[in-house]
């Protein structure tokens, strides 16, 4: 499907920036309804309309992919968005805004109901964790879920080798049934059969008549380098399988980087606290820092270096999830106050305290004008 890549969101919804979750909502079935397929037959532009319209409330129907669009724009959200192959696919993904489908068939009657005829198999969901050195180069994952498939002893039939479903009486095997009111005609499920049009009055043994059975099953997912905490990964037609022939659903995998006990992550770089000693940070020396290679690099730590101070060595970051270059290994200093002193030591340092009143650090001569003139 076409993204709706040069627009905004909330132009293509017609909404102001400020709206409540509900306005979005609101504003999107709004839409729905009005470039919906089955209301503009042909229109290829109101597809268009109907398309966009699904991927904008992709992104601000989540408050908090909303908020990272608001901050970042585009690419706040890259890798977050949802990828439709079809309409069945954008009415399964928003079952909670369309009420599982029966606002189309409200507006649409049995048109509308045609689309669940070959009903597009069921979207699962998984959580896969990965740690930070794996977002460096990308990593396989294989993960294991329970799939409905449908049942091999009956074909997904439900019903006993060698029987048949007996057609609904209640329905004549429509699969609803209709009342009159007025000028209106007011269809519903039929309750005795459930929509199907038929009964099975001979279940299959191995199923018991739900024409599925739940399976097992181990799937490989590629990670990509560069991976952001809490990204959706979309893996195509790896859901339930569709009713009737139609596509099965999609496997939409949420990531989770797992916390570091050395690095934490700012974006693409990556910020490494090193401590070091006083004496260290006033004269300065080299330091060995590790990486998430799992190699360390020697760093040159200058001379007068002050707590907090960073040292960015460029290219030992993390990769960009577009292909953009990698960040930088920012080096913290945490200039350590020594305890447990000596009495040599403690000698040195009275020694040395007593030429610091003559010659003040930069800061504390600052600091020291700041209080006079706060006192006069």
């Amino acid at each position: 499907m076409a993204r709706a890549a040069e627009e905004e969101y909330y132009r293509i919804l017609e909404v102001d920036k400020g709206v409540s979750q509900e306005e979005i909502k609101k504003a999107y079935r709004k839409m729905a309804l009005k470039y919906h397929p089955d209301r503009n037959p042909g229109d290829k532009s109101a597809e268009q309309q109907f398309k966009k319209a699904a991927e904008a409330y992709e992104i601000l129907g989540d408050a908090e992919k909303r908020k990272r669009y608001d901050t970042y724009g585009r690419e706040g959200v890259r890798g977050s968005e949802a990828h439709f192959t079809s309409f069945e696919d954008i009415f399964e993904h928003f079952s909670d805004v369309f009420g599982g489908g029966t606002i189309f068939e409200e507006f649409f009657g049995a048109q509308a109901r045609g689309h669940t005829a070959r009903r597009r198999g069921a979207s699962l969901r998984v959580d896969i964790e990965v740690d930070l050195r794996e977002v460096v180069t990308g990593v396989e994952k294989t993960i294991g879920l329970n799939r409905r498939e449908p049942c091999g002893t009956c074909s997904g039939t439900g019903v006993r080798p060698g029987t048949s479903p007996k057609k609904c009486s209640a329905c004549d095997g429509r699969g609803e049934v209709q009342q009159s009111q007025g000028f209106f005609v007011l269809r519903t499920t039929c309750v005795k059969c459930g929509g199907r049009g038929s009964i099975i009055e001979h279940p299959c043994q191995v199923c018991h008549g739900n024409g599925h059975v739940t399976k097992r099953h181990h799937i490989k997912v590629r990670i990509p380098p560069g991976v952001e905490d809490g990204v959706r990964l979309r893996v195509g037609g790896q859901g339930e399988p569709g009713e009737n022939g139609a596509p099965s659903g999609d496997l939409y995998c949420d990531i989770h980087v797992k916390p570091h006990t050395i690095f934490k992550r700012r974006g693409k770089d990556i910020v490494c606290e090193v401590p070091v000693g006083f004496a260290q940070a006033a004269l300065g020396c080299d330091l060995d820092v590790p990486t998430l290679k799992g190699t360390a690099i020697k760093v040159k730590i200058p001379r007068s270096t002050q707590y907090g101070d960073i040292i960015t060595v460029k290219g030992e970051g993390l990769p960009s999830i577009h292909g953009w270059g990698k960040g930088s290994l920012l080096v913290q200093i945490v200039v350590e106050t020594p305890s447990g002193l000596t009495e040599k030591q403690e000698e040195l340092l009275r020694e040395f305290a007593s030429t610091e009143n003559k010659n003040l650090n930069p800061k504390q001569k600052s600091f020291l004008r700041k209080v006079k003139e706060h006192f006069r």
